[in-house]
């Protein structure tokens, strides 16, 4: 039987059976992260736990249990201002607890790049609430994916390390409950080496990095700028899809696991609406939703929790002077 630190530390590329906290830690090690802070909390756990099965010896990643979810973006952060990869992950009303930090992150240049795991709750499974923590997302400027399966939260988190580091900016790659817990067969590549240099490359140059009222408009500025250059890139990413159905009147705008309850719903009908998946929901790729909404007479927002896709995507049909009629939620259950 594969034990699955052995499983998780493989220098080859193969498949496994894994739930999606399970292939995150994968996706860690092959991006090459340095520094994995955390405070326990449901439903990402796991990831600490598949973390601790791998071998110390071929663990390159030092991790710890923050004394709270404050502490753990702050440790990670530092790693990340001083060249090094990280990754900081709790659960959705951890991110309250953090919030005095992460409000900030955006304005710091994070030079070894940073992803923000969450794990969002809705249904409230493990948690007081059902938080949509896109909302801390828009306050704070910074980029959110929104995987659907175990495999699209290994390949974003992937993408996200790889667009954080290059544009040295905080990533969230927002996880539910159902996509942390769900198991699938997980295709990955090799893990290649990565520079284990545990010097510091903190510079004072990259700053500032103290937001004080002298400097903050200047930072924030610049957390702008980054923002709409990932917009820019959100535009043309293969984390946005259409795919094809057989009424072309109609379309569905979803993300995340409400994706995998439409195919359900939908599956067995002969008059299919075609879809556009967002894998990238803030910033959305505005072109790609205006195109879509311009090509049907009848578009249904499909989203968990909070009316935000639905908002922006009113707000764009009204500035391209669409007629297209949008449906959203139609009462509070729709909410629950």
């Amino acid at each position: 039987m594969k034990k699955m630190g052995e499983m998780l530390s493989s220098s080859n590329s193969g498949s496994e059976i894994m739930m999606g906290n399970t292939a995150v830690v994968r996706a860690m090690l092959e991006a090459g992260v340095r520094a994995a802070t955390s405070y326990p909390g449901s439903p990402t756990p796991e990831i600490a736990a598949a973390i601790a099965s791998i071998p110390a010896e071929r663990n390159p990643m030092y991790f710890e249990f923050s004394v709270n979810e404050k502490v753990a973006t702050e440790v990670a952060f530092g790693a990340s201002i001083n060249g090094h990869l990280s990754c900081v992950f709790f659960k959705s009303v951890g991110l309250n607890v953090a919030a005095d930090t992460f409000v900030q992150l955006s304005l710091m240049e994070l030079i070894g790049g940073m992803v923000v795991v969450l794990g969002d709750d809705p249904g409230a499974n493990s948690s007081q609430n059902e938080q949509d923590n896109r909302h801390i997302a828009h306050l704070s400027y910074v980029p959110v994916l929104k995987p659907s399966t175990p495999s699209e939260a290994y390949s974003m988190f992937l993408e996200a390390a790889k667009l954080s580091q290059q544009m040295h900016m905080p990533i969230i790659v927002r996880l539910s409950t159902h996509v942390c817990h769900a198991k699938e067969r997980v295709y990955f590549g090799k893990l290649n080496p990565h520079d284990r240099d545990n010097r510091p490359k903190f510079r004072i140059e990259n700053g500032p990095y103290i937001p004080i009222t002298a400097d903050a408009l200047k930072m924030k500025r610049r957390a702008l700028k980054k923002l709409e250059e990932f917009r820019r890139i959100a535009q043309d990413s293969y984390l946005n899809r259409v795919i094809e159905g057989t009424d072309t009147s109609r379309g569905i705008i979803t993300a995340g696991a409400p994706y995998l309850s439409l195919l359900d719903v939908i599956g067995s009908t002969d008059s299919r609406p075609d879809i556009l998946k967002l894998g990238i929901v803030h910033p959305l790729p505005e072109r790609e939703i205006v195109d879509f909404l311009s090509s049907h007479e009848e578009v249904k927002i499909l989203e968990e929790l909070d009316n935000i896709i639905e908002k922006e995507a009113k707000a764009l049909a009204y500035d391209n002077k669409l007629k297209t009629k949008i449906i959203g939620k139609l009462d509070l259950e729709d909410w629950i």
